[in-house]
C-alpha cells in the first residue's frame, strides 16, 4: 500500500511564539508534510510568522469578529489540505510541538487500519510546564512531562483501538481524506469553546466509525493560561451545551455546567429543560 500524503492543518489566533515552536517541531519530525494549511482567525500577522516554510504551506483567512470560530476554522484548514493534494490530515492545535516521530506515527497507523471508514487516529498529549527563560528546549521536550492521565498512551508503534469515542479530542489527531469527507468535519454550527469535539466524536459514531490510540505519536502542550471552570466562556459553554442537546438528545460538559452552577454563572432552566447563563431565580 502506497504511503498517504500527510497534509497538516493548524488553526491560529495569537500565540504566533507557540506557532513558531511547532513549525519548528515540524522541521526536526524524521518526515515532512506534504502539506500545511493554517487557518488563521482573524489574525492577519501569521503569515509573517511562517514565512518561507521547507514544503507547500497556504495560510486561509477564517474572519472573526466575535467568538472564535473553531469548527469552520479547521473546515476551511482541511479543505485547503485537500485542494493541495493531503489524503491523511493530521490536525495539531497551535499549543502543540509535535514528537519527532509523530507524522511518521500518524502515517504508518494509517497504513496499518483495516477497520471500515470512517476511522481517526489520536496520539497522546503531553502537558507542558511553563516555558523558562527563551522559551521551551525543543529537544529535550520528553523530559518536561508525561501524557495527559485521561488518556490512553500505548507503547511507541501500538495501536489501541478506542472503546470510547467521547475522548475524542482535537489538541492532535489525523483522518484519512475520504473519513473527513464522510463525516462532513465539524459542525458549524458551534462557536466559541466547547462542544464541537464531543459533537464530531457523536457523528462518528453514528456513521459506525472508530478511534485508535497510537503509541508514539506525540505532541507536547506548550503551557498557557487556564480557568477552571473556564467562566469567561460560560456563555460559549452555555450555548454550545444546548446546541448539542438539540443535535445528540444528552448534555456534554457536565462538569463545567455544574460548577458554573455552584458558582451562580449558568443554571439548568426546568420549564425549558435548558441551560441558560445567570444563576436561578428564587421565585
Amino acid at each position: 500500500m502506497t504511503a498517504p500524503r500527510v497534509g497538516v492543518v493548524t488553526i491560529v489566533k495569537g500565540r504566533h511564539g507557540h506557532l513558531a515552536n511547532q513549525l519548528e517541531g515540524l522541521r526536526r519530525n524524521t518526515i515532512s508534510p506534504d502539506v500545511h494549511v493554517i487557518a488563521a482567525m482573524g489574525d492577519p500577522d501569521v503569515a509573517g510568522v511562517v514565512a518561507d516554510p521547507p514544503w507547500p504551506t497556504r495560510v486561509v483567512d477564517v474572519p472573526a469578529s466575535g467568538e472564535l470560530p473553531l469548527a469552520r476554522a479547521r473546515n476551511a484548514a482541511a479543505a485547503g489540505a485537500i485542494e493541495l493534494g493531503a489524503e491523511l490530515l493530521v490536525f495539531l492545535d497551535v499549543d502543540c510541538v509535535p514528537a519527532p516521530a509523530l507524522l511518521e506515527r500518524y502515517r504508518d497507523a494509517a497504513l496499518q487500519v483495516t477497520a471500515a471508514p470512517p476511522w481517526v487516529l489520536c496520539g497522546p498529549v503531553h502537558y507542558l510546564p511553563p516555558a523558562g527563560p527563551g522559551s521551551y528546549p525543543l529537544d529535550a521536550l520528553a523530559g518536561l512531562a508525561g501524557p495527559h492521565p485521561a488518556r490512553p498512551a500505548p507503547p511507541d508503534g501500538v495501536l489501541v483501538p478506542a472503546d470510547d469515542l467521547r475522548l475524542f479530542w482535537s489538541l492532535s489527531f489525523a483522518i484519512p481524506a475520504t473519513s473527513w469527507v464522510t463525516t462532513g468535519g465539524f459542525c458549524e454550527d458551534y462557536e466559541g469553546y466547547g462542544g464541537e469535539d464531543t459533537d464530531f466524536a457523536a457523528t462518528l459514531g453514528a456513521a459506525d466509525g472508530s478511534m485508535f490510540w497510537v503509541g508514539g505519536a506525540t505532541a507536547y502542550h506548550q503551557h498557557h493560561e487556564v480557568e477552571s471552570p473556564p467562566t469567561r466562556h460560560a456563555a460559549a459553554i452555555v450555548r454550545n451545551a444546548n446546541l448539542f442537546y438539540e443535535r445528540w438528545g444528552w448534555f456534554p460538559m457536565l462538569g463545567w455546567l455544574e460548577a458554573f452552577t455552584a458558582m451562580g454563572v449558568a443554571h439548568l432552566d426546568t420549564g425549558s429543560g435548558r441551560w441558560r447563563t445567570g444563576a436561578a431565580s428564587s421565585a
